[in-house]
């Protein structure tokens, strides 16, 4: 009997790697597509996006069941909550790669930045090592460099912060850019967006290990980078 419950439990964690390695790679094309004007990239990444939906319907149902008809405690039950919380987590993550795909097919034709759009690709690349470096963490349960990653997340604001101030100065210098730079800054805020899902996702890791939620402390003054 221990044994099955035990093969289920591991089946939640093999689900929850697979449906991370899935979201890392939406935002990955998403970016990627946004900065290369890549319409046909964005597309796929917007159809791919039910498959991360399901993932995550799929998750959920299987934790609400085991809940239900094990009704574990201490270690186990932690370890139920944190795939059920974390890929929600995910799923959200998944949605913002999808608005900066919609944002790449909405601008595509209208004027561009290719320094704005080059600050985006690294803001991009930063995530997209936290991404991948959080899920890691799960797989291990390595609370030390779940605090990492989210102390790395202040980073990715400041580079955001960045984009939003360039956007701003570009468009006053050329009012052509009006349309496009709004969506670099709306591209800026929904990689920071992300950088707050991997956070959270590194709160539910701590929170497996100690039993505690703990905020875990990212805010910096930009005047600290």
């Amino acid at each position: 009997m221990r044994r099955a419950y035990d093969e289920e439990l591991e089946q939640l964690h093999r689900k929850f790697y697979q449906m991370g390695c899935k979201v890392n790679e939406a935002i990955y094309k998403s970016i990627k597509a946004f900065v290369n004007h890549d319409k046909e990239l964005a597309k796929g990444v917007i159809e791919e996006d039910k498959e991360i939906n399901q993932f995550e319907h799929d998750l959920e149902q299987a934790c609400i069941e085991l809940i239900a008809l094990q009704q574990p405690v201490t270690t186990d039950l932690r370890k139920i909550i944190t795939v059920m919380k974390a890929s929600a987590d995910l799923e959200r993550m998944g949605d913002h790669a999808v608005s900066i795909s919609k944002s790449t097919i909405r601008v595509k034709g209208n004027k561009r930045n290719s320094m704005i759009e080059g600050m985006i690709s690294d803001a991009g690349e930063k995530i997209k090592k936290m991404g991948e470096e959080v899920i890691t963490a799960y797989i291990e349960y390595d609370t030390e460099k779940a605090i990492e990653i989210a102390n790395y997340d202040y980073l990715v604001d400041s580079l955001v912060y960045d984009i939003k101030e360039a956007s701003i100065a570009e468009m006053k210098k050329d009012p052509e850019l009006v349309l496009g730079a709004t969506d670099y800054i709306m591209a800026g805020t929904y990689i920071e967006r992300i950088g707050d899902y991997i956070t959270n996702i590194s709160e539910w890791i701590v929170y497996f290990q100690t039993g505690e939620i703990q905020e875990l402390n990212t805010h910096h003054s930009y005047e600290d980078l």
